[in-house]
């Protein structure tokens, strides 16, 4: 896939950014740039090969799973501006 100037402008347009013409094009090498390396990556074979989390074989530390700060609704509530029936209160915003 070959990323032009126009794709770049819609890319910017998308992620609401605004991105000057004069650089669009330097963007455009630069996102094909990448996009092959990406493509390089996916020629690679990887069957066999288990997903690592790290280069040294560790196993990942477990915590408990407890309930360590809960029960305190009343203290929450308090900070809120607004409440009702034991829940935040907000302006609606959606007519």
């Amino acid at each position: 896939m070959a990323v032009d100037k126009s794709t770049v402008a819609h890319i910017a347009k998308l992620a609401c950014i605004r991105i000057p013409e004069a650089q669009q094009e330097a963007l455009a090498g630069e996102l094909n740039s990448i996009l092959g390396w990406v493509e390089q990556l996916g020629e690679l074979d990887t069957q066999g090969i288990a997903p690592m989390t790290s280069v040294v074989e560790m196993r990942l530390p477990k915590r408990v799973d407890a309930v360590t700060d809960g029960d305190c609704r009343d203290k929450v509530i308090a900070n809120a501006p607004e409440s009702a029936h034991g829940f935040f209160s907000v302006p609606k915003v959606v007519e």
